[in-house]
């Protein structure tokens, strides 16, 4: 279980690190772009080849990998479209004040992303005694440039560092209890139940690219983002290579 959490803290603590770097330095956008389609093209190779592949290969026809796909998808869809509907429309109130009220939606959003891609490292733990490598660098990676945005906004909406650091320490540690939680709960799972949790997170991770990370990407840095995107997907696809 210390050895769970430990990787949790390790895959999620680019949060605190995105923290620290979104107050201390002022990104450009274009940097930022690139960071996040970076970022997105690592969890794109560690969806097919590290979660939907494997749940593919272990679910032996039952149907269980199509199931749990569709299901994150949707959820992931649900969650969303209830988070738009709390800060209040599609967020183009630059004001502080429409800065401030999007927080929260952002903090959930991001909870809502990280709970399945870590409680995935526990369950790898669980199957194999081991980390995926692939599934770890993806995590670390998206979660910096996440934090760095949402920073961004907060000291837009004049948080203090003491406060900052603060929630994302917070959140770090609620999603390495995930981790602790999808090692510690599933020990008795049939090896269905687990690909079918291997192939909802990565319906939920997909949509989250799609809505998010990758718009948010080509917004920022425009054609640079396709470049990155393939960047860290080969770079991901490499370690899944050298680690099996």
């Amino acid at each position: 279980m210390l050895n769970a959490l430990m990787w949790g803290l390790i895959a999620n603590s680019s949060l605190i690190l995105g923290g620290f770097i979104g107050s201390r330095f002022n990104l450009s956008k274009r940097t930022l772009g690139i960071i996040l389609a970076f970022g997105a093209g690592t969890l794109l190779s560690a969806v097919a080849y590290e979660l939907v592949f494997e749940s593919i290969r272990m679910a032996r026809g039952t149907g269980f990998t199509g199931y749990g796909f569709f299901t994150g998808a949707l959820a992931f869809f649900l969650m969303d479209r209830l988070l738009e509907n709390l800060s209040g429309g599609s967020g183009e109130d630059s004001s502080q004040s429409g800065q401030s009220r999007l927080i929260i939606p952002m903090v959930l959003g991001i909870v809502l992303d990280g709970i399945p891609e870590s409680a995935v490292i526990g369950i790898g733990l669980l199957e194999d005694g081991v980390v995926s490598l692939a599934i770890l660098m993806a995590i670390f990676l998206s979660g910096g440039p996440e934090a760095i945005a949402g920073t961004a906004g907060m000291k837009s909406a004049g948080w203090s560092r003491p406060k900052i650091f603060g929630l994302w320490f917070g959140i770090c540690i609620i999603l390495s209890l995930s981790t602790v939680a999808g090692y510690s709960l599933f020990g008795n799972a049939s090896v269905f139940t687990l690909q079918f949790i291997n192939a909802f997170a990565g319906g939920a991770i997909l949509m989250m690219l799609t809505n998010s990370m990758i718009p948010e990407s080509y917004e920022y840095s425009g054609k640079l983002a396709g470049i990155f995107t393939v960047l860290g997907f080969a770079l991901s696809v490499l370690i899944i290579i050298l680690e099996h």
